[in-house]
C-alpha cells in the first residue's frame, strides 16, 4: 500500500500526468455509471427483454468501431485524438440527457446513447499510446501506467455508486447530464498537454492496412488451437459480465425490490470485489500452474449468483456480487497471464486484439441472453443459469486447459523477485511482469568484458544478478554498479548511441531484455513502442551519472 501511495504521489507532482490521469478517472466513472443508467431506462420501458435489446443496440456498433477507433492515435496527434474523444463523449452524453429529460422518442434517445458508447472506444488505446509523450523517465512512465490502472478500478467502483444515487433521486437523465459535465471537465483537463513535436505520428496507414491489422489475429487463433481454447474460456467470462449488466438491474428492481438506485450499488459492489481480487492476483505472478487459479476464480465468479436467488435480500446481494467480482478478477488475471505464456510472442498483441473485439460481442451476447433467461425462467432462474455458465465451460475444457500449463513458459522465481524490486517494473501488473519474464535472456560475462561500449547502438537492457561493473565516459570513471542495479535503459528510450562504457569488474550473471519487449513494458502498450523511441530522443536533458 505504501508503494502505491508513493506512485500516486509521484504522478500527482507532474502537472501533465496529473491532468491526464484525473481525466481518465472521470472517463471510467462515466462509462460505467451511464451504462447502468441506460439499462435502467431500457428495463423501465419493457423489462429485461427491452434492456437486453438496448444493450445489444449499443454494444454491436461499438464492437465494430473499436478496432478502427484504436488506430486513430496512429494517424493523428494523440493528445488531439484524446481531446476529441472526450468532446464527442460529452456532446453525446449531453444529447442523451436532453432526450431522456425531455421524454424524447426512444429511437432518438438510443441513437444518442449509442454514439456515446462508440466514442468510449477511443479513450483507452489513445491514453495508453499518449503517456510516453508526457513522461520523462522509465520510472515516471510505469508510475503513470500504474495510476491509470488504479483510476480504472476505482472508477468502476465509484461511478456506478454515484450513478445509483442519481438514479434514485432523479432518474437516468440526471446520470447522463451529470456525467456529461464530468466528461467535459476531462476534456478541459487534457487541453494543452506538454506534448513534444516528435510525438506526432508521421506514418499514415492505408484503409486496407487498418483492416488487416485489426482482424489479422483471427488467423493466429485458427493455427494455434491451445490459444483459441483459452481465448474462448476468457470470452465465456465476458459473456457472464454482459449478463450481469442486465441482472444487476433486474435484481435491484424486481428481486430485492430496492429501486433503480440499487442497480448502481450492486454494480459498484461487483467492482469493489474486482479491485480486491486484482490486488490478491499479484500472488499469481511466477506461479507455475495457473489453470487451477482460472478454475478457482471461475467457480468464485459463478457460484455466488445462484446464492442471490436463495437469499434475495438487500443485506446479502451486495456481498455476493462483490464475491463474484473478486472471482472474476482472479480468473481474468490468471487467464491473461497464461495466454501471454502460450501465445506466440510475435503475435501476442494481435491475439489480445482479437480478445478485445470478441469481448464487445460477448458482452452483447450476455446481455441479450440474460434478458431471454429472465423472460423465460424468471430472475432466480436466470441467476442460476448465468452462475453455472462459467463453471460448466471450465469443466468441459478442464483436461485441455490443464494441459496448457505443461507447455507454458513459467518464469524463473529468482529473476522474478529481482525484477519486482526495480522501480522501472515494480508498478506493473501481474500479466505485464509475466510478459517481461518470457522475453528475458540469461547471460554469463567474464571479468574484464566490455558489456556496453560508448557510441555503440543501444540494443539491450541489462539487470545485474551477480557481480559488479564500472561505468566510464570519455575514459573517466563515473560510478560502479552492483547486483540489483540495471544499465542500458537510456539509449533504448532516447534512441541515441550508448552514452558511456560499462566494463565487468568481476564475472557477471545478467538478465538481458531486448529493445522491443523493454519498450513495450515501460510504455504499457505495444502500439506506443515506436512512439516512445521518437519521443525519448527529444528528452536528452537531466543526465544522471551512469545513465547509458
Amino acid at each position: 500500500m505504501r508503494e502505491r501511495l508513493r506512485v500516486v504521489a509521484a504522478v500527482a507532482r507532474d502537472p501533465g500526468l496529473a491532468r491526464i490521469e484525473l481525466a481518465y478517472f472521470g472517463f471510467n466513472m462515466t462509462e460505467y455509471a451511464t451504462w447502468i443508467a441506460i439499462l435502467v431506462y431500457g428495463y423501465a420501458l419493457g423489462g429485461a427483454a427491452t434492456a437486453g435489446v438496448v444493450a445489444m443496440i449499443q454494444l454491436l456498433p461499438a464492437a465494430l468501431v473499436a478496432p478502427f477507433a484504436a488506430f486513430a492515435g496512429d494517424r493523428f496527434r494523440r493528445d488531439h485524438v484524446l481531446l476529441a474523444g472526450y468532446l464527442i463523449q460529452a456532446a453525446a452524453l449531453g444529447a442523451t440527457a436532453a432526450a431522456l429529460l425531455a421524454g424524447a422518442p426512444v429511437p432518438l434517445t438510443l441513437v444518442a446513447a449509442t454514439v456515446a458508447a462508440m466514442s468510449f472506444t477511443i479513450t483507452r488505446p489513445t491514453q495508453a499510446a499518449l503517456l510516453p509523450s508526457i513522461t520523462h523517465t522509465p520510472a515516471d512512465l510505469t508510475a503513470a501506467n500504474a495510476v491509470s490502472g488504479l483510476a480504472e478500478n476505482v472508477g468502476i467502483l465509484v461511478g456506478p455508486f454515484v450513478g445509483g444515487l442519481l438514479l434514485g433521486a432523479w432518474g437516468p437523465g440526471a446520470v447522463f447530464a451529470a456525467f456529461a459535465i464530468v466528461t467535459l471537465v476531462s476534456a478541459l483537463l487534457v487541453i494543452g498537454l506538454p506534448i513534444v513535436a516528435g510525438a506526432v505520428p508521421v506514418e499514415q496507414l492505408a484503409a486496407r492496412d487498418v483492416l488487416r491489422e485489426s482482424f489479422g489475429g483471427f488467423g493466429v487463433l485458427r493455427r494455434e488451437r491451445p490459444v483459441l481454447l483459452l481465448v474462448l474460456v476468457l470470452a465465456a467470462g465476458i459473456v457472464v459480465i454482459g449478463a450481469l449488466d442486465v441482472l444487476c438491474v433486474a435484481v435491484a428492481i424486481d428481486l430485492i425490490r430496492m429501486g433503480d438506485a440499487w442497480a448502481g450499488f450492486l454494480y459498484s459492489a461487483f467492482g469493489l470485489g474486482g479491485v480486491l481480487g486484482a490486488v490478491g492476483a499479484v500472488a499469481l505472478v511466477g506461479r507455475r500452474r495457473l489453470a487451477p487459479s482460472i478454475a478457482g476464480g471461475g467457480l468464485l465468479f459463478g457460484m455466488p449468483l445462484p446464492a442471490i436467488s436463495l437469499v434475495p435480500y438487500a443485506a446479502t446481494a451486495p456481498v455476493l456480487f462483490a464475491a463474484s467480482g473478486g472471482g472474476s478478477s482472479v480468473a481474468t488475471v490468471a487467464g491473461h497471464t497464461l495466454l501471454q505464456r502460450i501465445a506466440p510472442e510475435a503475435a501476442l498483441a494481435r491475439v489480445f486484439g482479437v480478445l478485445e473485439g470478441l469481448g464487445m460481442f460477448a458482452l452483447a451476447v450476455g446481455s441479450v441472453g440474460a434478458a431471454v433467461l429472465i423472460e423465460t425462467l424468471g430472475i432466480s432462474g436466470a441467476l442460476v443459469v448465468t452462475g453455472l455458465f462459467v463453471p460448466v465451460v471450465l469443466a468441459l475444457a478442464w483436461i485441455p486447459l490443464r494441459a496448457l500449463d505443461r507447455d507454458a513458459r513459467a518464469p524463473d522465481a529468482e529473476a522474478l523477485a529481482l525484477l519486482r524490486r526495480l522501480p522501472i517494473f515494480a508498478p506493473l501488473s501481474a500479466p505485464a511482469i509475466e510478459r517481461i519474464m518470457a522475453a528475458l535472456v540469461r547471460l554469463d560475462v567474464p571479468a574484464g568484458h566490455v558489456l556496453i561500449r560508448e557510441g555503440d547502438e543501444g540494443d539491450r537492457f541489462y539487470v545485474i544478478v551477480e557481480g559488479s561493473v564500472a561505468v566510464s565516459q570519455g575514459g573517466r570513471h563515473l560510478v560502479d554498479r552492483v547486483a540489483g542495479d540495471h544499465v542500458g535503459e537510456i539509449a533504448l528510450l532516447r534512441d541515441v548511441p550508448r552514452t558511456a562504457t560499462v566494463t565487468a569488474i568481476t564475472a557477471l550473471r545478467l538478465l538481458a531484455l531486448d529493445r522491443a519487449p523493454f519498450l513495450e513494458a515501460v510504455t504499457g502498450h505495444p502500439q506506443s513502442r515506436a512512439h516512445a523511441e521518437a519521443v525519448a530522443t527529444a528528452r536528452l536533458g537531466g543526465d544522471a551519472p551512469g545513465d547509458i
